[in-house]
């Protein structure tokens, strides 16, 4: 398992990768500090599955995390975080 903790466009964010999970697929998780919303989650928190060995392919779990946050971001028109009421 590898955990990164990044700042994304401000928000800071915990990445964990688990590749290979149970002989399935690699699992990648993103959450972020103080329930701060995403453009992939409204909960502060998304669990993603992909075929294994695609995120190292893709070159590791930081650099997929971002380049899916970004994509997100433009393809919905997300233009910051909106804080938590709770």
């Amino acid at each position: 398992m590898e955990q990164h903790k990044i700042t994304w466009r401000g928000i800071a964010l915990t990445i964990t990768f688990k590749p290979d999970w149970l002989n399935v697929a690699d699992h990648l998780e993103i959450a972020t500090e103080g329930r701060v919303q995403l453009p992939v989650t409204e909960t502060s928190y998304r669990s993603h599955f992909m075929a294994v060995g695609s995120i190292a392919a893709y070159g590791g779990p930081v650099a997929y995390a971002i380049d899916w946050l970004d994509h997100e971001a433009a393809r919905v028109g997300w233009s910051g975080a909106q804080l938590s009421l709770f």
